[in-house]
């Protein structure tokens, strides 16, 4: 069928979620002025949904019969999906060019009494495993101090925002066109075959001090959190490993009476990377107790002179993002949380401000919003992510710090983005090599702001393409300017690295995949394939600059995500022939070397 028909959705039964977006049930509905097609129709009333995209039809087929085609979402095998939301599931990580063994030689937190107490507070109940191989999301942190300890100068933390165990394999069995692997590390997409550097494999627990906390935003006060930590991890019903769980518990949910600890939101996991710190979710920073936390980049760039990078496929003040430098009691306080990233006076920051970022790339641009009472009193209608009046003061043309790279109109996204990044590569080179202090008409720093509808760049579909189908959450239709006017996250990647390479001390980086968790809330697979293998493209993009600069010596990069979902994986055989019709090019098996893999 012709691919122009259009696929409508009624979305009804609207229910809450982290991103505030999603939306439980559908109706179908189909415009098309073709006469034979509507004949075709007519005679074959399930041939309408038929596109030859195999894994976009499966996704289709789901949503239109809420039966389990190639999985399901949540704990009830007989629905497609009663799930929406975060799950406690045991994460991925993967290292490179660093193993675990710093954090593991003194075994898990989760055998150790008096350093969970350290951990939560309290010891949490049922969470005590004498047997645990699995860390705490807060050792990724000390890793990181621990790489730097070693020698390693460039820290880089790719986050796969809501990539849990199942997610990863639905998307290498997707790109391989077959099931090769039934449990731990996997192989076939780049981050797990990728053996250029010395690597390793583990798993890690996600749940928060606390699920919530009554916060006051204008004056930037914890009013109210509990002191008693909800969090924990029962091995009895999540599992001691994600291949091995249970999937008709409420547990991973955050719904078993009996033990319910908390399941983290991306705020409070991606401050346990940042800081060591567990917290409350909806937390930027900010511990329990209502004091401010420092993270690891601007402890970095105040002591050490690193280069700080920020790079996110969604809007740039998002809340993993914003963990990487912001401080905020709520995730949702956009506009000054990317005041604090680009160093201009925010709520949190009035007389202190921070020095702000070095480099920022993300989505938010286009953006627009009269009101919004969870930013304060200081909101200010326009952009509600990176206000208009903002990027102003930040760019260089009116005095600010940084050279803005937007998306504009008729111009490729990755030619305006790199275009850019060069300018400012050749400016701190210019420098470095004259021995001159920063100068402020010479700018060394770089804001690339892009994005279509939502905030967010296009979603990629499992087959590499730009046509999502209906979910979950709606419908999202692209035109060729969003494409063409959007880079990649992979771009994003390359243009961070090109300025950040620069500064001989070194750079802390984060990239985000932040639209694994879109696509994951929204229950569609085809689109959090896609979200895989595009943030596998970005991963990819590190590890090229790492060979082309001969920098596996000092360079030490960690991958993993901040908490998991609930996507059961009933008919894998089904993705698997969804890839292979879709003529995907597998991993290169010369970068293979299984007696370089550690972990599981």
């Amino acid at each position: 069928m012709n691919r122009s028909l259009l696929l409508g959705l009624c979305v009804c039964l609207l229910i809450s979620c982290s991103h505030g977006f999603c939306s439980h049930g559908f109706a179908q509905a189909l415009v098309t002025a073709d006469p034979a097609a509507k004949q075709s129709q007519k005679d074959d009333p399930e041939s309408k949904f038929i596109t030859g995209d195999v894994m976009r039809d499966l996704q289709s087929q789901s949503m239109r019969s809420q039966k389990a085609v190639y999985g399901h979402w949540g704990n009830q095998g007989d629905r497609f999906s009663n799930w929406l939301n975060h799950s406690n599931r045991l994460i991925p990580v993967y290292t490179f060019g660093i193993t675990l063994d710093s954090i593991r030689k003194k075994g898990s937190i989760y055998s150790d009494p008096e350093r969970l107490k350290q951990l939560y507070g309290r010891v949490p109940e049922a969470t005590v495993n004498p047997t645990a191989t699995y860390f705490d999301q807060t050792e990724l942190h000390q890793l990181q101090l621990d790489a730097l300890d070693s020698g390693f100068k460039n820290i880089i933390v790719v986050i796969f925002d809501g990539m849990d165990w199942q997610t990863t394999r639905a998307a290498s069995i997707f790109k391989q066109g077959q099931v090769s692997y039934e449990e731990g590390r996997g192989n076939g997409l780049a981050f797990q075959d990728e053996c250029r550097a010395v690597t390793d494999f583990g798993l890690i627990v996600t749940s928060a001090f606390a699920a919530g906390a009554k916060t006051d935003v204008n004056s930037q006060t914890v009013i109210s959190c509990s002191k008693e930590s909800t969090g924990g991890y029962d091995v009895l019903r999540g599992g001691d490993v994600p291949w091995h769980e249970q999937s008709s518990m409420n547990y991973l949910m955050g719904l078993d009476r009996e033990r319910p600890h908390n399941v983290t939101d991306s705020a409070a996991s991606a401050t346990s990377i940042t800081t060591g710190t567990k917290t409350y979710s909806g937390a930027i920073n900010f511990a329990p107790d209502g004091s401010r936390l420092i993270p690891i980049a601007r402890r970095l760039q105040a002591e050490t002179k690193m280069s700080i990078g920020v790079v996110t496929s969604v809007p740039v003040s998002h809340a993993t993002p914003a963990a990487a430098y912001a401080n905020n009691v709520s995730r949702k306080d956009y506009q000054d949380i990317a005041r604090d990233m680009l160093g201009l006076p925010s709520s949190s920051h009035r007389n202190d401000t921070l020095a702000g970022v070095d480099v920022l790339i993300g989505g938010g641009w286009g953006e627009g919003k009269k009101s919004d009472r969870s930013q304060g009193d200081n909101f200010a209608t326009g952009n509600p992510y990176l206000h208009q009046d903002d990027l102003r003061k930040a760019d260089i043309e009116n005095g600010g710090k940084y050279v803005v790279a937007q998306r504009t109109k008729g111009s490729a996204g990755r030619e305006v983005l790199m275009q850019a990044a060069v300018k400012v590569a050749d400016n701190v080179a210019a420098m470095n090599q004259s021995d001159q202090a920063e100068r402020s008409d010479q700018p060394t720093r770089l804001l690339g702001f892009f994005g279509t509808k939502n905030g967010h760049l296009p979603f990629q579909t499992a087959d590499g393409d730009y046509t999502p189908t209906f979910d979950a959450a709606g419908t999202e239709r692209y035109t060729d300017a969003d494409i063409r006017e959007n880079p990649t996250l992979a771009d994003m990647t390359e243009a961070a690295l090109t300025v950040l390479e620069k500064n001989p001390k070194g750079f802390w980086l984060m990239v985000e995949a932040g639209d694994v968790d879109w696509a994951n809330h929204a229950n569609n697979l085809d689109n959090s394939i896609g979200a895989t293998l595009s943030g596998d493209a970005a991963f990819e993009s590190v590890m090229n600059w790492i060979e082309a600069n001969e920098a596996w010596d000092e360079t030490a990069v960690i991958v993993t995500a901040d908490h998991g979902h609930y996507l059961v994986l009933d008919y894998p055989e089904k993705i698997a022939e969804a890839g292979a019709k879709a003529q995907r090019p597998v991993a290169d098996p010369a970068r293979v070397q299984p007696n370089a893999v550690k972990g599981f």
